[in-house]
């Protein structure tokens, strides 16, 4: 890609140092000398890019695509790959509470057949996937309720949170300081005032509506807010905000915890919108809130780093110990800065796992190629396969980029259903009638390796059941995608031409 003595990019250059006056173009102005040193100075700049890329170890397809780019437009490509381009964050871990977790790990990963004994060993294959990549074991819940949409997991959560004794800790991608917001926030600043430790962490971009006047309250009141990866100038050298925390979470006194879809807005109550998201949420009690509680601290903790250390008070308080449940469930998080990429490689497990169905709910279905496969031969194998994505996302190029992949699925045996009533947001996974998965990921390479995630995966007929039993609710909303669009022209080609911003998505 060297470009021509004629060319456009080479005018520009020479265009460029006569405006600054160089000495050596007003002595040696001629288009021989000028072409020189513009090879000199592209070829320097593409060996220093191409080591660059190429030390990020991305996937070949991705090094070549941004090295064609980078070398094509030197200036604006760098400038996109700067901010937007593959990075690796590696977080400080706190000390105290990486030596806490240590010790329950070894406790933990000894009772994992304590805690799934009548499983198959391909159950036990994925517990211990999930414990060796994101480091966190098979725990149990005492009690574990399914909360079906936005108002069903408000009222859950305003309950927990005005019962609170000790501690509040709350990490959301969305909070916005709307009516469902601000009904959380006041019941946040009461228990403040009531001497209550409220931790509140939320992600810069996703709650970028939120201002200190909304926040000011909880902090004279005694609680605690902060920014995820807030996006001022100068606080890193390479910004980060291409990487958020897509996590929710609440857990009140390290005894009740909560997590999956929804975000605190007014977009998920249908009490203030009629076509609020239609959603679904985990209410946990029992050990494994611990492992939750653990989530947010480690959040927490790299949030506050840079503008002082942080040191988690009191974590026996925080973690305290409590009686095995008789759910056995497993948190997994996964985010930029562990390159295990463990709910990705979950969620294939779990697929591959599978003996009888694979029911997938997804707003967002923009699979890797690992995921992909790991879907079409479970139907080529005679699993019962089923999708369940919305006919409209609130992405219209997600939602062509992902009827892209529907005739494949078709072709192998799958079975696809848009979601018509509302938009859906809901993220589960049903396998056979032991294992399920319920969380903030969306099935798409944003959520696989670009966000920090979190999941529940439930081992038994609990979860299971209620989730395949809304699953079965939700289907009576979609309608299935026959496989006669494969013929329709125009539509395929828009689908095919959004499929290739899929690594982007």
């Amino acid at each position: 890609m060297i470009p021509q003595a004629d060319s456009p990019a080479l005018s520009a250059f020479f265009v460029f140092f006569k405006g600054l006056h160089v000495q050596w173009f007003s002595e040696h102005w001629n288009t021989d000398n000028a072409y020189s040193l513009f090879w000199l100075i592209w070829s320097v700049y593409a060996l220093v890019i191409g080591v660059w890329v190429l030390l990020q170890r991305s996937a070949p397809v991705a090094t070549l695509g941004w090295l064609l780019a980078l070398a094509a437009l030197p200036v604006g490509g760098l400038g996109v790959y700067y901010f937007f381009g593959p990075q690796r964050l590696k977080r400080l871990r706190n000390k105290r509470l990486r030596r806490h977790k240590s010790s329950r790990l070894r406790v933990s990963a000894a009772r994992l057949r304590d805690h799934i004994p009548a499983a198959s060993a391909r159950m036990h294959q994925v517990a211990r996937l999930v414990n060796r990549t994101a480091e966190f074991p098979v725990s149990s819940a005492e009690r574990m309720e399914l909360l079906v949409g936005g108002d069903r997991t408000y009222e859950s959560i305003l309950e927990a949170v005005r019962a609170a004794r000790h501690h509040v800790h709350l990490e959301y991608y969305v909070f916005e300081p709307d009516q469902t917001g601000t009904a959380l926030m006041d019941a946040l600043v009461e228990r403040a005032r009531a001497g209550v430790k409220v931790r509140m962490l939320v992600d810069s971009m996703g709650s970028k509506k939120i201002r200190r006047k909304f926040y000011a309250p909880l902090v004279e009141a005694g609680g605690e807010f902060a920014f995820f990866h807030p996006s001022k100038v100068g606080r890193r050298l390479r910004p980060v905000i291409n990487f958020r925390t897509h996590r929710k979470i609440l857990v009140c006194d390290g005894k009740v915890g909560f997590t999956g879809g929804v975000n605190i807005t007014d977009e998920e109550s249908r009490r203030v919108m009629e076509c609020a998201y239609h959603d679904v949420h985990l209410r946990l009690e029992g050990p494994v809130v611990n492992w939750l509680q653990t989530v947010f601290l480690e959040d927490w903790s790299y949030a506050l780093e840079r503008s002082h250390p942080v040191e988690p008070p009191d974590l026996d308080v925080l973690l305290p110990d409590m009686k095995e449940g008789q759910h056995a469930v497993q948190i997994v998080s996964s985010g930029p800065d562990n390159r295990l990429e463990a709910i990705h490689r979950a969620y294939v497990a779990a697929i591959n796992a599978a003996d009888a169905r694979v029911w997938l709910t997804t707003p967002y279905f923009v699979p890797t190629e690992a995921a992909m496969t790991a879907l079409t031969n479970a139907a080529l194998r005679g699993v019962d396969v089923q999708l369940l994505v919305p006919e409209k996302s609130d992405s219209f190029i997600v939602t062509m980029a992902a009827r892209s992949y529907f005739d494949e699925l078709i072709a192998c045996g799958a079975k696809v259903y848009e979601y018509r009533a509302r938009m859906l947001h809901s993220k589960t996974l049903v396998v056979d009638d032991n294992m399920a998965i319920i969380g903030t990921a969306n099935f798409d390479h944003r959520s696989f390796f670009l966000n920090y995630e979190v999941c529940a995966i439930g081992y038994g007929l609990k979860l299971n059941g209620d989730l395949a039993r809304q699953f079965t609710l939700d289907l009576q909303n979609a309608r299935q995608v026959h496989y006669e669009r494969k013929q329709r022209f125009l539509p395929r080609l828009g689908d095919s031409i959004a499929r290739l911003c899929s690594p982007l998505l």
